[in-house]
């Protein structure tokens, strides 16, 4: 394919299997603590994030045609509603919401490893 850097590609996937692990640590900060340094309203926006960004730009151009490429664009938007909610929850106080959603079955540990597998088979996929 024209352009299209597996390297550049394998790396992007790889980051944004760290950046979404790395909210759930976020997540449970803001849980524990009531705070944090994130605004709901711009945690739900899917565009904002580097993998967001990239998806929707280079990745878009490159694997828009893809089927894998629409699935893992639909997970990472339920991703940023769900981790948006979680958020609300945790600085609203209702720690309650919040840790049912992140625990076992929860609907934003759900999606999120949802997200996780489909980001992984799309990654394989571009290798074979």
């Amino acid at each position: 394919m024209k352009g299209f850097d597996m390297a550049s590609f394998d790396d992007q996937v790889q980051a944004a299997i760290g950046a979404h692990g790395m909210w759930k640590a976020r997540l449970r900060q803001a849980v524990d603590s009531g705070s944090s340094e994130f605004k709901v309203d711009v945690v739900r926006l899917d565009d904002r994030c580097d993998f967001g960004r990239w998806l929707y730009g280079e990745a878009r151009q490159v694997h828009g045609s893809d089927s894998q490429f629409e699935l893992v664009r639909k997970l990472h938007a339920e991703f940023h509603v769900e981790a948006a909610k979680v958020l609300g929850h945790a600085m609203a106080g209702n720690k309650g919401q919040a840790e049912a959603s992140m625990g076992i079955g929860g609907q934003f540990s759900r999606v999120s490893s949802s997200l996780i597998g489909a980001l992984a088979k799309w990654r394989a996929a571009a290798a074979a």
